[in-house]
């Protein structure tokens, strides 16, 4: 995106960076976990995270509040997405994570 943004100085002010098709984080881990092959994921309390993004300095609401954003800029601008659907990007990711780990 940013590659693309650069080469396209036509798209100027805020645009949003995000996937084309936004889903609840549940589906979102939901197919995460598909993709590497575990059945099942532990879940996050709102304390736990709270806890976490104390040592990592994120804002909790960040994490905890849920925000719809999806990139109407880009799209209307003509960018192209690999994979505008999260679960084939899971898939690639968790394929690369494992291509780069064997290295």
């Amino acid at each position: 995106m940013f590659g693309w943004l650069i080469e396209h100085d036509e798209i100027a002010g805020p645009v949003n960076l995000a996937a084309p098709n936004p889903l609840p984080n549940a589906a979102f881990m939901r197919e995460l976990r598909a993709a590497a092959g575990m059945p099942m994921g532990l879940p996050a309390t709102a304390w736990m995270i709270q806890i976490g993004t104390f040592f990592m300095r994120p804002e909790p609401e960040l994490i905890l509040k849920s925000r719809r954003v999806t990139p109407g800029r880009l799209l209307a601008g003509g960018f192209k997405f690999e994979f505008p659907a999260w679960p084939a990007a899971a898939r690639e990711l968790v394929a690369r994570s494992r291509r780069e780990q064997n290295r």
